[in-house]
């Protein structure tokens, strides 16, 4: 009796091997998880469950496209009935045409209802699709927007584009085709399975008896397919933050004549995107023909069993199988595979879905080390009075950068910060903004602890002119009207007459129109440090901050700056950084800095008198000047 089930018994034979096999493998995979970067950080369930939240609002969409899919399912369920009901019609006696057209015409009313409900539903979630993913871009964008100046330090610029850009496209998949497919392929499966325990519970039977098998390999090659998408997004990661640094640096690199070691470090890191890609195809190169075999099999077994039964004249677990039956069971075994086969192809998508999302949570679930306190307060009027008390910084650990700073700034006055490179002079400027938090001390604006002040009400009334003036893609007016637009064409000429940027601006041939290269590229750098204070004036601030801004500019250029300090200088309170000692000679305090502590302060005249630190670096520049001029 069992010889004649030996082709069964083979197939099961095959199918426990392959099973053992995937299982040691994931076994191996399973002890080295940490050295090859298969260590997770957040589950599948709490990835579903915040991604969800963006869907939420969308719920009613959803719902009416459920019921859709219960219409675009019918024909899975009942075509092969059709078809079996149609090829048991043409071998009966008797057998009538019109009978046959009815059933054909109800074949394709269910085909033409199922393909109606299937166009609608892609294009419902299309459109709810995208709007999900751009609330989930513009929440990112946000969050990245709140983070300090020392977690943006620390990220690269290439790994947030790619995070707000490739990742959040990768979790679009998600919402526009997965989870509904998903739903879509188990009632599918659930519809098919009722459908085949009605035509034949034993044929039914044989069917399930793959499904464990199905089960496993999914759960196996999960992991599998995690690892590789993982290692895909890691190294598009690398790759958009190698690009994102060295095009923006793209002349240095010409200037050294570096390009060959550039060129053979992208292809290193093109070659390990390329593995990572390579590894990918291969764990979905043999997870879809694993499940594609099972359906084979399963064919097989299903004729086998169904011939045996025609040939022999026997029931078999006391249900005879007809033609009927397996033409029917046949479509039906198509219909339970081809989801299962769709959910080899869904499933990598959906893993790279969570792959993606998991670093955009990651990015989200940073918390701004630098945020407003429990009951801040609006900062209304300011009169630029700035004190620090016995303040103390480090940027890392105990390694102090300012220490034990204590100084006084009257409201209206003008203080210049001198000192060599490290002394913490631009440290003070980005602490009195609150860029960064002190670890020890105290710093007052008009009296008031800047931590009880709400960060953007405290920025609000600063403007900064730094040595690195960044200019944004657009207009000259865009750019001066940065960060209000309720200001007239007027008041920004004013402010560009105010600091000498009309000299240039008025030979351009659309004014303020002007359209500025990326990063301002199209002005020199003199011309980019006028606009900036042109940027800063028209706002009108109470304190203003120049952090090096005559650092890089030509002598003609700094003839209009430095007559653009003196009217600024009328302004509000002002805060000075500068090499340049003839830039702060006019200042009304002077305090002198050396490793973070204050060594002298006083004016330009008092400090010359004292012969200290601020005298040698006087004479040293002057020296250096004359021998320039001698040159």
């Amino acid at each position: 009796m069992w010889k004649n089930y030996y082709p069964l018994i083979i197939m099961g034979g095959i199918l426990g091997a392959l099973s053992i096999l995937f299982i040691l493998a994931y076994c191996l995979i399973k002890d080295k998880k940490e050295s090859m970067g298969f260590e997770r950080n957040i589950s599948d369930k709490e990835i579903v469950k915040r991604l969800l939240k963006y869907a939420k609002p969308y719920w009613g969409k959803f719902a009416f496209v459920l019921f859709l899919m219960v219409f675009s399912i019918a024909y899975d369920i009942v075509s092969p009935l059709l078809i079996g009901k149609i090829q048991g019609i043409i071998k009966e006696d008797g057998f009538q045409l019109n009978y046959l057209f009815t059933m054909i015409g109800l074949y394709a009313g269910i085909l033409v209802v199922s393909l109606l409900c299937t166009y609608f539903q892609s294009i419902i979630l299309q459109k709810v699709g995208q709007r999900i993913i751009s609330d989930l871009r513009i929440d990112l964008f946000e969050h990245i927007e709140k983070l300090s100046h020392e977690q943006l330090n620390h990220i690269p610029v290439g790994k947030l584009v790619t995070r707000v850009t490739n990742d959040t496209n990768g979790v679009s998949m998600m919402f526009t085709n997965l989870i509904v497919n998903l739903i879509k392929n188990c009632f599918v499966i659930i519809g098919v399975l009722v459908a085949m325990l009605c035509l034949n519970y034993m044929l039914t039977m044989m069917v399930l008896c793959f499904v464990p098998f199905i089960l496993l390999f999914t759960i196996l090659f999960r992991k599998f397919s995690r690892r590789a998408y993982r290692k895909v997004k890691d190294g598009t990661t690398d790759i958009n933050t190698f690009l994102s640094e060295n095009l923006s640096g793209i002349k240095i690199t010409q200037f050294f004549n570096r390009e060959d070691k550039k060129l053979n470090e992208f292809r290193t890191k093109n070659a390990m995107l390329g593995k990572a890609k390579y590894q990918q195809i291969f764990v979905f190169g043999v997870f879809r023909p694993t499940v594609y075999m099972l359906y084979m099999v399963s064919v097989l077994c299903l004729f086998f069993l169904g011939a045996k039964g025609a040939i022999d004249g026997k029931a078999i677990l006391g249900q005879v199988v007809t033609s009927e039956i397996v033409v029917s069971f046949y479509m039906y075994i198509s219909k339970f595979f081809n989801p299962i086969q769709s959910l080899a192809e869904q499933f990598n998508w959906l893993q790279s879905a969570f792959a993606s999302a998991e670093k955009i949570f990651t990015i989200m679930d940073m918390q701004p080390t630098v945020v407003d306190s429990l009951g801040a307060r609006e900062l209304t009027d300011v009169q630029g009075e700035i004190e620090f008390k016995n303040v103390w910084f480090a940027y890392e650990g105990e390694e102090w950068v300012l220490k034990d700073v204590s100084f006084k700034i009257d409201a209206k006055q003008t203080v210049a910060f001198v000192g060599s490179t490290g002394s913490g002079k631009t440290t003070i400027l980005s602490l009195i903004c609150r860029n960064y938090d002190i670890q020890k001390g105290q710093i007052l604006i008009d009296g008031i602890d800047i931590k009880a002040i709400k960060i953007s009400s405290l920025r609000k009334h600063f403007g900064q002119m730094l040595q690195d003036v960044f200019l944004f893609s657009g207009t000259i007016r865009d750019n001066i009207l940065l960060r209000s637009e309720g200001i007239d064409d007027e008041a920004v000429w004013q402010a560009c007459k105010y600091v000498n940027a009309d000299s240039f601006i008025t030979k351009l041939d659309k004014g303020l129109d002007y359209q500025i290269l990326e990063r301002g590229n199209n002005f020199s750098a003199g011309q980019r440090q006028l606009l900036s204070f042109a940027r800063t004036i028209v706002h009108k601030p109470a304190v203003m901050i120049l952090d090096e801004a005559t650092a890089n500019i030509d002598t003609e250029t700094e003839v209009l700056i430095q007559d653009s300090l003196e009217k600024m200088m009328n302004i509000g309170t002002m805060l000075i950084v500068a090499h340049r000692l003839s830039t702060v000679q006019h200042a009304d305090n002077i305090i002198v800095l050396s490793h973070g502590e204050i060594i002298e302060q006083g004016n330009h005249n008092e400090l010359l008198k004292k012969k200290g630190r601020y005298f040698d670096l006087y004479t040293l520049q002057n020296r250096k000047e004359e021998l320039m001029k001698t040159a």
